[in-house]
This record gives C-alpha cells, structure tokens and sequence, in this order.
C-alpha cells in the first residue's frame, strides 16, 4: 500500500527518526505491548454481549489476559454471522463491541457466496493510518529522495451498499480512500501522486483508468515510483494503456480530453494538469509503436526507481509479466493487511518477492497462532482447532507454520483470519512472517478468492447439464490462467462418452456449463468480472479420455504414493498444464457475463 498520511510539522527526516523510534519501543516490548492490547480491548468491551455470553468476567487486572485464554474459543466468520446479522440490521445494542459499529468492511473472503462483513469503529482509521505512516520512513533507508518526484499509484474504488440497518458496507480501502485521511491530507511529498483524488474515487472503472494513466504520462518525468495494491492491478493498468494508447497520445498532443471522460469533476482535475505537448505524445507513440513491450515502465517513466505491489501469494503468479514490463525493477511489498486488521509492515523492501517477511506490529490488535501442518508437509495433519493449541506473538518458533488468530478493537475475538504464516525471523521480540497462502483457496485472479468446496459445487451444478445427453464429468481440475488479458479461470473437464459423440453436444450446452459455473462463484469473482472488468470469461476445455490417469501416472513417476495420490483440483505447475493443453480436444467460454448487483443477496431481496 502506499499511502503515508502527512506529519504536521514538515520536518520529514525528524520525523522519520521518531517513528522509526517508535517501531524499535513497541518490537522490542512485544509482549508488554500485546498484553496491554488485549486488556485495553477487554475493559472497554466488559459489557458486551458476546463476552457475557461466553461467561468472561473482566477485573482489569492481570487475570483479564488469562481468562481470556482460558475461556473464549476459536470462532470463524460463520460463528459471529448471527450477531453480525443483527448489526446489519439495525440493532444498535453493545453486541461485540462498546463503541458504535461505524460501518462494514467487505472482506474478498466470501461466506455462502457473499462477501464477508467486518464490523470496524470510528477509530480504526487513525490506527490503520499510523502503519501507513511507518512506510516512507523504512522505504527512505533504503531509496532516499523520494520527496522529490512522484508515485504513479492506480488506486480504484469500488462500489458500496447500505446494510438493511443503515450501515455502510464496503472494502476496507474504499472506505479509506474516501475518508478524509486520504481526501483531506496536507501536502506531503510522500503522498504526492499523479493521480489527482477525483480521478481515484471516480467509480466509472474505465474513466477511472484512462484519467489516471493519462496524468502519469503527462508527468512521466516526475514519477519515480509506480504501483498499485495488487500485482494483478498494475499489470491492468499496463494493459489498458497497450490498447489506448493512440488515443492517449492524442490528448497529450492537443491538451484536449477524451469525451468519454464525461465526469466533471475528473475533467476538471484532469484538465489541471493536460496541457499541449507533442514532444512527449511524439515519445510515447515512438515507445509503444515498437514490437517489444519489455521494459516499458522505465522507458516511459525513466525515472522509477521501483514498483510497489503486493507479490505474495497468489500475487507470485505475475511476477514474470512485472519483471518482464519492468526491466527487472525491483518490486516492493511493503504491508501486510487485511479488512478484519492491519497486519505489518516488510522491513527489507527491496528483497526479492520470494523472500518477502512481515514483521506484525504488536499494537495493532491481539495476535494469536494456530500451529498447522498443511497436507503438503507429509502424513502429519494439522492440529485440531482448540484453543490450548494457541501460541502468544512472542512464542512463535522459527521455521514454523500457524494460522493468524486476531482480537480486534472492532469487536473480533479469536478469530481465525485463514492465513497460514511462517515464521521467517525476529525484529528485536516481534516475529517476521512469510506469508504462505490463504487456506483452502484454489483460484485467484484479482481480488477474488475461490476455494475449492465453492468450485466443486459450481462444477457440480454446471455438470447437471450433460445429463439429457447420458454424459457425466469423470474428473476435473483447475487453473487460474493469467497469459491473458484479463486473467480467466480454466476448467479442464474430462467426461465419460467417446470422443467421437462429443460433437453430438451442442457447443450451446458447455456454454451454458461455464455461465453456470460463473454463476455459482462468490460476489467478488462476479464483481470482478462484470463491474471491474478484471477477469475474463470462464473457459471449459474437455481434455481426452485417459487424461487424468497421465495425470496421475506422471504424479507417481515423481514420487506420489499411488495409494494417496488424489486428482488436484488447482494446478499451477508448468509441466502439468502442458500435459493438460496437449489432450485437450475442445474449448468453450461463458457466452455472457454473470448477474451481480451491490449488496447481499438477502438485502436485494427484503
């Protein structure tokens, strides 16, 4: 993320050294620190319902911490949905927490194909903004000078909803986005962007872009850092501007603004800053006219010095197409965050993404963290869900894999977050953590997330199709495909008639598989694919009969013990997608795009 509120006093170097100060107090007294975290969120939430429910006494004194432990049990989002529901509501009562609910937060997780609801307070704001503030000073170590250019940053809202209570609901960086934080920030050279705030809280996507890209070239000069939050985001943005670029160059050239920038507020702040200049529509047409497109970000923008995205996870998956636009500019990620709570921060930015460590920052909320041992591990299993298994921030072991539990200030108390973390070193008692995956996440693109029990019943649904042909699914996997723009999800499906009668399948009838396949997906997948535009069709391709047993039988020639071996229902290794697309014997796309409107279904339809 690169957002850093503004210091008042503009002494930037001074205070940089006190919030670097800061970070070495809390590290160094993490466990002092969390401590009085958790007591702090206790004695202000004494009365709450749900802590009475659970029967948790609080004296607010050193008796606090271990009741704690000792009492509340590990919950998952379908846990709390009941209360959370009434909030939603419009019930106003102290359900989990003290403070009034401010508004919710969508998480991109989903729970029974909508998106999550966080609850957040008023003062979260200012603790998320306190990370951000921390950024520029671990970023100025290592790139000095960065007040004196710009970032180009492709930041994006998205839509929002109303609870059925009255609350707002919508993602946490929205909701960031259009507060006044971020809209009413000082100048601060380290948040001096070329994208003026209009043209990143206009919600038309397209506009939203084309403005945004259009400012960055007109100041190319002064960019010395680009990005977006997502990889996937930042390569759109390169995309978008592969396909547009003639007529960029021609607003450039006359310092006249496309007409399908219709918002007046964005032309307005657009305008600001277009002027006529065509030396450098001339340059940019020289630089995109050529056949190869590597290295495009530093010879348009010759001053970058890095890209900031986030890389980890299912990010990883770009990061050749970065590298390959970027020259090999380093790719920064600097925070680790999510809409339950911000996490922390990467002390060493510049390392390579694979080595990519988050050191939590201990006053953000109470962390806790499930050992597991993923079925990737060996014949070990993970731990039974149980509150004694719980190790302490301090308590950690080197090497070790756990799943983030947090207890937030909003009202969240042990709850399972569903990151799986390894632990990678220190910073002084404060644990830095590689981040392993999201657990049971199958397919991602942008900021969907697709786990494999919502896939296999998508397919499940979509497969009822084949029956009025006496044809069944004899076995399925999966594939986030991003060597295209956008990215799509790829099912190859192997079905159990001869190869000769699948023609006697209408292509109508597969078609029909993928959009219900798409239709079945998360609101996230189906915002991103009609609202954002950041996903592709969904494609089916039928692969030969016998395909799955090469499958496994190449499995087994390296290593997989044929009495466990199970057909995987995501693949990502190279090898394997090549065996795949040789057997494939026909292809189909979803002919349209799936129904989504803002909000929960259950809203839509009271």
């Amino acid at each position: 993320m690169p957002e850093a509120p503004s210091i008042d006093d503009g002494n930037f170097d001074e205070n940089n050294k006190k919030l670097i100060q800061f970070f070495e107090d809390i590290t160094s007294n993490a466990n002092d620190v969390q401590k009085n975290v958790l007591n702090e969120i206790l004695s202000r939430n004494s009365g709450v319902e749900y802590l009475q429910r659970h029967r948790l006494i609080i004296n607010g004194n050193n008796d606090d911490y271990e009741n704690f432990k000792k009492i509340m049990p590990i919950v998952t989002y379908e846990d709390l949905k009941p209360d959370i529901d009434r909030i939603a509501d419009g019930d106003r009562s102290p359900i989990l927490c003290s403070q009034p609910i401010s508004e919710f937060l969508t998480s991109s997780g989903t729970s029974g194909g909508e998106r999550k609801l966080m609850p957040t307070i008023e003062e979260e704001l200012g603790r998320r903004s306190l990370l951000y503030s921390l950024l520029m000073p671990v970023m100025n170590k290592f790139v000095p000078d960065l007040q004196k250019g710009k970032g180009m940053y492709f930041l994006f809202i998205k839509s929002e909803a109303k609870t059925p209570g009255g609350l707002l609901a919508r993602p946490v960086l929205t909701s960031y986005y259009k507060s006044s934080y971020f809209k009413k920030r000082p100048y601060d050279p380290y948040t001096n962007y070329t994208s003026p705030n209009e043209t990143i809280l206009c919600l038309d996507s397209y506009q939203s872009m084309y403005s945004q890209m259009l400012c960055g070239l007109c100041q190319n000069t002064q960019v010395l850092r680009v990005g977006a939050v997502f990889a996937s985001g930042f390569i759109r943005a390169i995309r978008f501007l592969e396909k547009h670029w003639p007529i960029l160059c021609r607003d450039i050239k006359t310092g006249t603004l496309n007409p399908q920038i219709n918002d007046p507020m964005v032309r307005e702040s657009v305008m600001k800053i277009l002027k006529p200049d065509p030396d450098l529509a001339e340059f940019i047409e020289m630089e995109c006219s050529k056949e190869s497109w590597k290295g495009i970000i530093p010879r348009l923008w010759p001053n970058t010095k890095y890209v900031d995205v986030i890389v980890t996870g299912t990010m990883s998956q770009y990061i050749p197409t970065l590298k390959y636009y970027g020259n090999d500019l380093p790719l920064v990620c600097t925070m680790y965050a999510s809409s339950e709570c911000y996490f922390g921060i990467n002390l060493d930015p510049l390392c390579e993404p694979s080595e990519v460590a988050y050191t939590l920052i201990p006053n953000m909320g109470f962390f806790e963290f499930l050992p597991v041992a993923r079925d990737d591990q060996g014949p070990q299993k993970s731990n039974k869900y149980d509150k004694d298994n719980l190790v302490d921030l301090v308590d950690v072991k080197l090497g070790h894999e756990y799943e983030l539990v947090v207890t937030t200030y909003a009202g969240l108390y042990r709850y399972r977050v569903g990151d799986i973390l390894k632990v990678a070193g220190f910073k002084n008692k404060a644990p830095q953590f590689h981040f392993v995956c999201r657990k049971n996440v199958a397919l991602s693109i942008d900021s969907d997330k697709t786990d494999e029990v919502e896939l296999h019943d998508a397919v499940l649904k979509a497969s009822t199709h084949l029956v009025p042909f006496e044809t069944s699914l004899t076995e399925y996997t999966s594939h986030a495909d991003t060597s295209t723009n956008p990215g799509h999800y790829v099912l190859y499906w192997e079905i159990n008639n001869d190869e000769s009668d699948e023609t006697l399948i209408p292509t109508s009838v597969f078609e029909d598989c993928c959009l219900t396949i798409e239709e079945s997906l998360n609101s996230v997948y189906r915002q991103c694919r009609v609202s954002d535009k950041s996903i592709g069709p969904l494609e089916i391709k039928v692969v030969e009969n016998g395909t799955f047993d090469k499958l496994m039988d190449y499995a087994i020639s390296n290593g997989a013990s044929i009495n466990q071996y199970k057909a995987p229902r995501c693949v990502n290794y190279a090898p394997i997608i090549e065996l795949l697309n040789s057997r494939v014997v026909s292809s189909y796309f979803s002919p349209k795009c799936p129904k989504w409107v803002p909000g929960q279904k259950q809203w839509l339809s009271s």
